[in-house]
């Protein structure tokens, strides 16, 4: 797969993100931090079929919310049952960095990073 390719589909589960989940609209960086890793990389595991551990109700939360992604994600998008693990690992990192720049790093949303708030 070609890397404009690749981006292209990243894009388009960005969009899905941007558009059907609240979960990125948390407060604060931390929260939204957070949410960012272990909804990814549970949808990701999901999607690669891998072992899942649930030790925490945090956990259990994150994996709901990642479940009905991963749901969405491959009714949508059926490109996704013709990549192999490794594919799908690389582009959900690289939503994940997108994610996280869109949502934390980038934003200008100065209340992300106010300690009293």
């Amino acid at each position: 797969m070609s890397d404009e390719l690749k981006r292209q589909r990243m894009e388009l589960l960005l969009d899905y993100i941007m558009k059907k989940c609240l979960w990125q609209f948390h407060s604060r960086s931390w929260d939204r931090e957070r949410q960012n890793e272990n909804i990814l990389k549970i949808t990701s595991q999901l999607l690669c079929d891998e072992e899942i551990v649930l030790d925490t109700p945090e956990q259990r939360c994150y994996w709901a919310d990642a479940l009905c992604m991963a749901d969405a994600f491959t009714e949508r998008f059926a490109w996704l049952a013709e990549m192999d693990t490794r594919q799908k690992k690389e582009i959900m990192q690289d939503l994940k960095e997108r994610l996280d720049f869109l949502t934390i790093n980038g934003s200008l949303n100065l209340e992300l990073k106010d300690i009293h708030y």
